[in-house]
């Protein structure tokens, strides 16, 4: 994929791993960040490419500098000998509030998500081209994973969601009263549960998981009971904790562990 224009940071100036893109996103019409974590372990075998999804009111650098994202990954490779991973981790296209990862009339942010941002890391990266790819967010991040995870199942290895927004109210809620109302040329349904009941004969595996004192517990709670209902494979787990970086940065490595299980099944 062709990009008008693709910025890099010099890794002299920035710390181990961190790297730091600015491209202009034919999808979105506008320049857009992504900041990158590739281990400096040194191998050549293909890398997998985990991208990490921003909740609202955040941008590209939050799973790193709010989260520690890049620090829990080390910690796993050193510690429990988790495969290394590239953290792609984009801005959601910094409209108003949050863009709900959505296609818009004026911006496709899901293309800028599914498509161009791997495009993207595989400049910075090339082992990561045909290489495994995982999809997992936090709250909006959260939605926009487990939405465009089912609803572009074939471009993904497994999903995995945090906190989870599920629908449209959950997402209103979280927007600013002076927010401006989206404008959306989105067609697929708004509703997590109904694109990963359109999309159930393809979805890779599934996993997500919500605080018991969360704001969104009750439809994460729903969304478990729709899964199950309509006899979707899925693990949910609940946890103490609430809405809180805190709550995020201990359970991203729930999801790392669960990605990293999908690559130790056998081939069948």
């Amino acid at each position: 994929m062709n990009f008008p224009t693709l910025e890099f940071s010099n890794s002299d100036f920035t710390p181990p791993g961190i790297h730091l893109i600015t491209v202009k996103s034919p999808a979105i019409h506008g320049r857009a960040d992504i900041s990158v974590f590739i281990p400096q372990i040194a191998s050549t075998s293909p890398l997998p490419l985990v991208t990490l999804l921003h909740g609202v009111y955040g941008s590209h650098w939050a799973w790193l500098f709010k989260a520690g994202a890049h620090q829990v990954l080390l910690r796993l490779i050193e510690e429990e000998g988790l495969p290394p991973m590239a953290l792609a981790m984009p801005s959601d296209g910094l409209l108003g509030d949050g863009s709900g990862y959505l296609r818009h009339t004026h911006a496709d942010y899901r293309t800028w998500v599914v498509q161009e941002v791997p495009a993207a890391v595989s400049q910075l990266e090339p082992r990561i081209m045909g290489s495994p790819r995982f999809l997992c967010g936090l709250s909006m991040g959260g939605y926009g994973a487990l939405r465009l995870g089912a609803l572009f199942a074939d471009h993904f290895s497994a999903l995995s969601a945090h906190s989870s927004v599920t629908n449209a109210s959950d997402l209103n809620s979280f927007l600013l009263k002076d927010s401006k109302p989206f404008s959306l040329d989105d067609h697929d349904p708004l509703d997590v549960a109904a694109c990963l009941k359109a999309n159930a004969a393809h979805l890779p595996p599934l996993r997500f998981d919500c605080g018991v004192e969360d704001p969104l517990i009750d439809s994460n709670r729903r969304l478990h009971y729709d899964l199950e209902t309509a006899g979707i494979p899925h693990v949910y787990r609940e946890f103490p904790g609430g809405h809180t970086w805190d709550y995020w940065s201990e359970h991203l490595a729930d999801s790392l562990r669960f990605f990293a299980a999908t690559l130790a099944k056998p081939v069948l």
